[in-house]
């Protein structure tokens, strides 16, 4: 397939004109082709990437039920997400077994957006900074029990607190198969930078359910800004993060460590009410999640959205678009199969007009919207 008249970001993110071909499932192409395939003008972006995603459309990736992960997958690709790291919740192993033998089913034949492999959020965290995970089931960091559920299934992250006993041990063993994120930690900044030293590289939704930026302590946050090879993932909704936060944020970060996730529920894209989350009651109120005793419990947002969100606070266009596309790519290893535009890597190619309407998607090379 040869598609003409359009725009496209090349992979300096740079905007370019011209024609892309794909061929089984990929970008073969660039060029100045003209054909019955006329895009009208069209801006080609590189598909989204979702690396911390709990679910949508009233699906959540813990409910081991193929059917509905399917129509999970089929939402995120109609946002313009075409591949995620579905994410796990605080909960025995034998739930978590279940849960990624369900997700396994569906790898190589999602309808949609397709998976790259599983982000385990917790349950190796803090107690004091738990957020929305079930305290019933913290427990300290296995990489016995860890082996046993990447048998199952393939891990790209876990998320823990390094603070905790056993994560440091933990971390110098995982990091050779997967990333390690800090993540729900009363770390201080020594403990933080401690995990940097000990393979961990990556923080979870930064500033939520962490030690914060203050003048005497600088907390985890502290130890992200000032450690130059961790990513930190943001929550760009405008409700978990005041949009000056995100803006300081990527100006610290940079153009290359800053990636957007959207932590979004099973409530995303669906009505307020309530919903479950790990187990626990989520009760939605004008888009706005929260457990029964007022604590934020993720997002009902969407990356695409966020994307948004990000040109509305003044983020650079192309720092925008690496942090939902690249970045996270980067992150999980992927970056040679997705996350850009490029001969040879995966045709997951999202279509916006002059307005940033998403009009088109593409997942490997298949139009489905």
């Amino acid at each position: 397939m040869v598609l003409s008249n359009l725009k496209y970001v090349d992979e300096n993110f740079e905007i370019r004109s011209g024609s892309i071909e794909t061929e089984d499932g990929k970008i073969k192409n660039f060029s100045d082709e003209k054909t019955e395939n006329d895009m009208g003008g069209l801006l080609a972006l590189p598909g989204f990437i979702d690396i911390h995603t709990h679910g949508g459309d009233g699906v959540d990736w813990c409910d081991c039920d193929v059917e509905k992960l399917q129509k999970l997958s089929m939402y995120y690709a109609k946002k313009g997400v075409t591949s995620v790291c579905p994410t796990t919740m605080t909960l025995p192993e034998k739930n978590l077994s279940e849960i990624f033998s369900s997700i396994e089913k569906i790898k190589g034949c999602e309808k949609g957006a397709y998976i790259h492999g599983i982000n385990m959020e917790g349950p190796y965290i803090s107690y004091e900074k738990r957020g929305a995970q079930n305290p019933d089931y913290i427990r300290e960091a296995s990489v016995e029990e860890f082996d046993r559920l990447n048998k199952i299934s393939k891990i790209c992250l876990v998320d823990l607190a390094p603070e905790t006993e056993g994560a440091l041990s933990f971390s110098c063993n995982v990091s050779k198969k997967a990333v390690c994120s800090v993540a729900h930690t009363s770390a201080t900044f020594d403990e933080a930078k401690k995990g940097f030293e000990n393979g961990f590289s990556h923080a979870t939704h930064l500033f939520n359910a962490m030690t914060a930026f203050e003048s005497r302590k600088p907390g985890v946050v502290g130890a992200v800004f000032d450690s130059e090879r961790v990513t930190a993932e943001l929550i760009c909704d405008g409700f978990h993060l005041a949009p000056a936060t995100v803006k300081i944020s990527f100006k610290i970060l940079g153009a290359h460590r800053a990636v957007a996730i959207s932590d979004s529920l099973s409530s995303a894209g669906c009505e307020d009410g309530e919903y479950v989350l790990g187990g626990q009651k989520v009760i939605v109120k004008n888009s706005r999640a929260h457990l029964e005793d007022g604590t934020i419990a993720g997002s009902t947002t969407n990356l695409f959205d966020e994307f948004k969100n990000l040109l509305s606070f003044s983020i650079p266009f192309s720092d925008a678009l690496a942090a939902c596309t690249i970045n996270p790519a980067r992150v999980i290893g992927a970056d040679n199969v997705c996350g850009s535009l490029e001969k040879g890597k995966n045709a997951d190619i999202i279509f916006v007009d002059d307005s940033m309407n998403l009009r088109h998607v593409m997942v490997r090379g298949k139009m489905l919207f």
